[in-house]
């Protein structure tokens, strides 16, 4: 396919981005998406300081092509991973779960490529304004933690265009290239892909996850915990705990107890089907069978082209 605004930023052969999944993208992850012509994220938030240190410095002995860092604000030891990132020479960060305005100036300055991710139009124009070189906007399909406005990636891509003048990430709920073709018919210049690529081969999530992954269907995921942040999960026996617990009116600290540490390293990693946050996204119901990461961005790319040439004729 053609160079556009996303290939050029990144230096990439196609406009996918590998999304910077808790407990799922390491390094095996990032450097395969990388090398099949895709950007390959490592997920920050499931790692300590030297932890990714490692990651990094794996990722860069297997593979010679981009890749970036994802990092969620929220999560502790924040200017110790900034630094890592500084330190070890990486060119890209994508930020989330907090204020643009916090990281991106200190990373611009370092020469840094700098994305985040948002799931609204108001958050998307003080991203463009804090100076990210693109944003990524992400809608309510979407795994893991979510955005508190429920809105949809079909509804939230033309809006935030609409007012954007950066370059356009879309993510929730993409998994093949006709979905890819369709965001970016509403206006995203590329795409960024989180379940699918939890459900591969190099995915360092449990395989009793990535089963679980293939065998969910429509409906068998929700949003929930929204008091604490909004996160959507396979319905599980934690799940409808959870449930259980609404159902008494329950206070923030209740549901924090409930919770209590390490869910989702638990499930997804660890693979405890039962006690365990499954965060996945709702595309898992077209998510039928665990293939290698390039072998997705292969699939993807061909789909791509043949649904645009299709699309020619209608």
């Amino acid at each position: 396919m053609s160079t556009n605004k996303i290939t050029t930023l990144f230096n990439i052969q196609y406009p996918i981005i590998q999304a910077g999944m808790i407990w799922a993208s390491g390094w095996k992850l990032a450097s395969a998406v990388s090398n099949a012509g895709g950007l390959g994220l490592l997920g920050a938030g499931s790692m300590y300081p030297e932890v990714l240190r490692e990651h990094i410095q794996k990722c860069k002995k297997a593979t010679d092509k981009p890749f970036g860092v994802n990092v969620p604000m929220l999560y502790p030891n924040i200017q110790e991973i900034m630094d890592i990132i500084v330190e070890e020479g990486v060119t890209i960060v994508f930020t989330s779960a907090g204020n643009p305005k916090t990281w991106t100036a200190f990373l611009k300055e370092k020469g840094i490529t700098v994305v985040h991710v948002v799931s609204s139009v108001k958050f998307a124009l003080k991203a463009q304004e804090a100076g990210v070189d693109a944003v990524v906007a992400e809608g309510f399909e979407a795994g893991g933690h979510n955005g508190r406005e429920e809105t949809t990636t079909f509804t939230l891509i033309p809006m935030v265009k609409e007012k954007l003048t950066v370059p356009l990430i879309a993510a929730g709920g993409i998994a093949t290239g006709r979905g890819m073709l369709a965001a970016m018919v509403l206006g995203a210049d590329g795409v960024q892909v989180g379940s699918r690529f939890a459900a591969t081969v190099e995915s360092s999530s449990h395989e009793k996850f990535k089963h679980a992954i293939v065998e969910a269907q429509d409906g068998d995921t929700h949003v929930t915990l929204k008091e604490l942040a909004p996160v959507r999960l396979i319905k599980n026996k934690f799940f409808h705990d959870v449930v259980a617990l609404y159902s008494t009116g329950p206070s923030v600290d209740d549901l924090k107890t409930l919770l209590g540490r390490a869910r989702a390293k638990k499930g997804m990693f660890e693979g405890d089907l039962d006690e365990g946050e499954l965060e996945i996204g709702q595309i898992a119901g077209i998510i039928n069978n665990i293939i290698p990461a390039g072998d997705v961005v292969a699939e993807m790319i061909k789909e791509f082209e043949a649904a645009k040439k299709e699309a020619v004729n209608l």
